[in-house]
């Protein structure tokens, strides 16, 4: 080991050993002392929204230098209404219930005893992610109202932003009366602290959340010692039925890939049936181009959409994080499933038709952690399904599943309430 690998350890086993004790204070936690560090860093965020700003000016730039990509570039850029949206995400998870002692089942045995499952706090989250600043505030916000301890790794190209983000957070702490150790930032962008995250911290990390690209969520699930709550990629599909409405196709097509063609719920293979082709895909792919879509598509695609161009096997496996949708034409719902088992990622898939029958055995079939009829697959996102914000989205099939928000963020105890039984 080198002298700055040895550094870095040095650094990172101290965060460890400070968010474990965080931890345990944050466990019992006043619901009101948690909600006014919230608030109160709601309110930082605003109060310093020109230092943020400048911060992410910088980061740009800096991106810019390196030859960003238009997707990595929109998830770093923050303006003074995604600021506003920061702070009121801040304030909407003030404003959720308590997790921590929520009793989630009660019953009696004919012994007498009572057993309650009750939710308790994972512990220490460490949190990995890349060029997404309002991370560093989802995160920071969830894992305190769950009561957990979390550590913050963001990427270089973010570093600036997050620090900045990061501040108004601890002010948060500060003023409920908090150990600021709760939400903590890594403070070196070397890879070395990965690696040291991954290895748990000596016991110090309870679970691992990566936000970002292929390449990181790779390493992440190759390299962990800890448990992990992530998606690999987001290859969702649209799927046009032969019952879909033509208007509600057009409009929910159009926002699924462009409302935002970073985020990991942006649709980026659509379905049709064959039975909608004269009707449905010229209009459907017209309005996507018209916004500025490269359409890649099968024979039959290129066939009445002459300005595609040829989409390859590659296509069906790709996230392209960009204006560019890859389109086939299936014969039913059913190879529109099969189409989805094989090339998805088991992320957010949705179906548009008037065909009830079709979308229960597309529910039934698609195994994904989001399934969606009638509605943009970008509704994939925690804040969405009402939870405040999301930590990440998981496609594993362990304890957390979907958006992780505060109740993903919580595992549970057993309490049992005897009157003296003992077993024969």
């Amino acid at each position: 080991m080198n002298a700055i690998d040895s550094e870095v350890r040095t650094i990172m086993s101290a965060m460890g050993e400070r968010a474990r004790r965080a931890a345990s204070v944050l466990a019992y936690a006043a619901t009101d002392a948690k909600n006014l560090a919230l608030t109160a860093a709601a309110d930082a965020i605003l109060a310093e929204s020109a230092t943020i700003l400048t911060a992410n000016a910088e980061d740009i730039v800096a991106a810019k230098e390196r030859g960003i990509s238009g997707a990595f570039l929109d998830r770093l850029t923050v303006t003074e209404a995604r600021l506003a949206g920061i702070a009121q995400g801040l304030r909407d998870i003030a404003a959720l219930p308590d997790p921590v002692g929520d009793v989630v089942a009660n019953w009696q045995r004919p012994n007498g005893l009572d057993i309650s499952r009750v939710r308790t706090p994972l512990g220490v989250i460490g949190v990995i992610f890349e060029s997404r600043p309002n991370v560093t505030a989802d995160a920071g916000a969830l894992t305190l109202k769950s009561g957990n301890a979390v550590i913050l790794r963001g990427g270089s190209d973010s570093a600036r932003t997050s620090r900045a983000i990061h501040a108004c957070l601890v002010q948060g702490l500060e003023a409920a009366g908090l150990p600021l150790d709760a939400i903590q930032f890594v403070p070196t962008t070397d890879r070395a602290a990965v690696g040291e995250m991954l290895r748990g911290l000596d016991g110090n990390i309870d679970v691992i959340v990566p936000r970002g690209g292929k390449s990181l969520v790779a390493r992440v699930q190759d390299e962990a010692k800890v448990p992990v709550f992530a998606h690999l990629e987001g290859l969702c599909h649209t799927f046009i039925d032969k019952s879909a409405r033509l208007d509600m196709a057009v409009d929910v097509t159009v926002n699924a890939k462009m409302r935002r063609t970073g985020v990991c719920g942006a649709t980026e293979t659509l379905l049709i049936h064959r039975e909608a082709i004269e009707t449905h895909l010229r209009p459907v792919l017209e309005a996507l181009a018209e916004r500025g879509c490269e359409i890649r598509g099968d024979e039959t695609v290129r066939r009445l959409f002459p300005a595609a161009k040829a989409a390859t096997e590659e296509d069906w496996k790709t996230e392209y994080e960009d204006a560019i949708i890859s389109v086939k034409v299936v014969d039913d719902v059913g190879q529109a499933i099969a189409h989805i088992q094989n090339y998805g990622s088991h992320h957010t898939d949705a179906i548009l038709s008037e065909d009830l029958i079709s979308v229960d055995r597309f529910f039934t079939e698609v195994d994904s952690a989001l399934v969606v009829h009638n509605a943009s697959t970008q509704f994939a996102d925690g804040g969405e399904f009402g939870f405040g914000g999301e930590i990440g989205i998981a496609t594993g099939k362990f304890h957390a599943r979907g958006p992780v928000g505060l109740e993903q963020l919580c595992s549970f105890k057993y309490v049992v309430r005897g009157s003296g039984q003992t077993r024969p």
